[in-house]
């Protein structure tokens, strides 16, 4: 087991499920002693700086899949917007203000199992454009396979994003339309063309300290490159209105497991920060995160880009 007093070794390639589960039962001051070796553990692998990434809600609303934490679910009941796929201007309105704070990834997200063909396409010229602007462009769009993903990445995707959302054990839990497989097969598709890939989950959902690590070693295996952390945000008409929110510093311990378990990969911080993490926002970077989504999510509000900023100024962070 690492200690905060060492050095990180060279060959250190994260800790066990074992050690994992440890410590994962620290509770109080104990989880702030786990930050001094998560620091470091950024530190070495990822170096001293803040990995900025965006997104535009391209098309939102109506999607046939009934993840219970969605707003967008047709089978749930909400106030989320609807609308068809939104003009390349529009896409590239949206890039141009995430560009100006500093984000080097900019991702194109729509609701739906998968885009149509003709959505398709016009995505492909959306990503060239993205390319001409100097962003590294990101993709969200579904259950894709590698003619649909080999289309994207002809057109200058460099990373696409597919979440797994929890363990396969708890995945029945909150979505029946598809399966964890489903997902995997996506990923596969994705690393199979030498795609960047980017795949997290979402937390608070009802899942277990063993499904929390049951899917981050999940992701070890896939080898993905990026690891978005989510926290539930409660939507009224959805199945899951009702559950609150984590505790801050059990959403804190959650991005320092991640951080021990993928040393080398990004963790980045996503929906739900503002509302989970409150006045510990800064900490995420001493937990081990090096990346965060700047701006708003998808149907719920993000802190101010600025405030973001001057936080990763205020601790030390190069963007």
């Amino acid at each position: 087991m690492l200690h905060s007093g060492h050095g990180i070794p060279n060959n250190y390639l994260g800790i066990d499920e074992f050690t994992a589960i440890s410590l994962s039962r620290r509770k109080g001051a104990a989880v702030f002693d786990l930050f001094a070796l998560t620091n470091k553990v950024r530190e070495k692998f990822r170096g001293n700086r803040a990995d900025l990434c965006s997104i535009v809600n391209a098309k939102s609303g109506a999607c046939p899949e009934d993840c219970s934490f969605c707003a967008q679910s047709a089978y749930s009941k909400t106030d989320a917007d609807v609308y068809q796929l939104l003009n390349k201007e529009e896409i590239i309105k949206a890039a141009l203000s995430a560009k100006k704070y500093g984000v080097k990834r900019f991702c194109i997200v729509t609701s739906g199992k998968q885009p149509s063909n003709k959505e398709l396409h016009e995505i492909c010229n959306f990503i060239s454009e993205l390319r001409t602007l100097g962003l590294l462009p990101c993709a969200t769009l579904g259950m894709l396979d590698a003619d649909q993903l080999k289309k994207l990445k002809d057109a200058g995707l460099n990373r696409y994003h597919h979440n797994l959302e929890t363990s396969e054990n708890f995945f029945s839990e909150i979505c029946t339309t598809h399966t964890f497989q489903d997902k995997i097969k996506t990923i596969e598709a994705a690393r199979s063309l030498d795609l960047s890939v980017c795949s997290g989950g979402i937390f608070g959902l009802g899942e277990s300290w063993e499904d929390r690590i049951e899917m981050a070693f999940a992701l070890k295996k896939i080898g993905v490159n990026s690891v978005p952390l989510n926290f539930f945000t409660p939507v009224t008409g959805t199945p899951l209105e009702k559950r609150e929110v984590l505790d801050p510093l059990e959403a804190l311990k959650i991005i320092a497991i991640y951080r021990l378990i993928l040393p080398e990969c990004e963790i980045r911080v996503c929906g739900g920060r503002p509302g989970t993490l409150r006045d510990l926002n800064s900490l995420i970077f001493t937990a081990g995160a090096d990346g965060l989504l700047l701006g708003n999510y998808l149907t719920t509000q993000g802190r101010n880009p600025e405030d973001d900023l001057q936080m990763i100024q205020d601790m030390g962070l190069e963007i």
